[in-house]
């Protein structure tokens, strides 16, 4: 049984992700801001009213974890503000750094106490974040956060190797979630599945690897 620590858990992908980790026998961490009564009901540890933009929050989860080994560190909370050239907003293009890019890289130094040899982080990103796939365009924000989350990563995988920890940077692929309003290709639960596979397949060998959800390594 591995002890699986989860933002964004209350819907979505997040939430898909606690039921088939719980489904399996995992201990899992239900971090988010709101609980729901979804994952009130699914028999996980829910830490609510956790903001992984604010450094107090984050201290406060760090706080009360104080002393608890994580084999799996799931950094699943995201935003997406959709914007064209026409309609960018820079305080959006902020948020979206904050909660994107800055919140996985805060909450991962918070908690690197409890993580340990074999323990595993998984960054759940986008494609939009990649140079060479990037074929449309616009979505500022969003494509900037997700190209900053996966430098960070990387970096992490470096830094981390050595105290054998292992980071997947994860495109789960285009999901049915309230994010892009139900409108996506994959249910969160195939998502989610396909997310915990890539993690299962993590290794210091492989570790910085940019993979799709689906197996397919992504380009940069």
């Amino acid at each position: 049984m591995a002890t699986v620590l989860i933002t964004g858990a209350n819907r979505g992908i997040g939430y898909a992700l606690s039921t088939l980790f719980k489904q399996r026998g995992d201990e899992v961490i239900a971090v988010c801001r709101q609980s729901s009564a979804e994952l009130d009901a699914l028999g996980v540890e829910v830490m609510a009213g956790i903001d992984v933009t604010e450094a107090e929050s984050i201290a406060a989860l760090a706080k009360k974890l104080q002393g608890r080994r994580l084999d799996v560190l799931f950094n699943n909370a995201g935003i997406l503000v959709s914007q064209s050239l026409e309609t960018l907003c820079f305080d959006d293009v902020a948020r979206q750094f904050e909660v994107n890019a800055m919140g996985p890289l805060r909450l991962t130094h918070a908690l690197l106490g409890n993580l340990g040899e074999g323990s595993k982080i998984a960054m759940v990103t986008s494609r939009m974040g990649s140079m060479a796939d990037n074929g449309s365009g616009g979505q500022y924000g969003y494509r900037m956060s997700k190209a900053a989350l996966n430098a960070a990563s990387v970096s992490l995988a470096q830094d981390l190797k050595n105290r054998g920890i292992a980071v997947a940077i994860l495109h789960p692929g285009y999901v049915q979630t309230e994010m892009v309003g139900f409108g996506g290709e994959v249910a969160p639960e195939d998502a989610a599945g396909r997310l915990i596979a890539r993690v299962d397949a993590l290794n210091l060998q492989n570790t910085g690897t940019f993979w799709h959800a689906n197996g397919e390594v992504l380009p940069w």
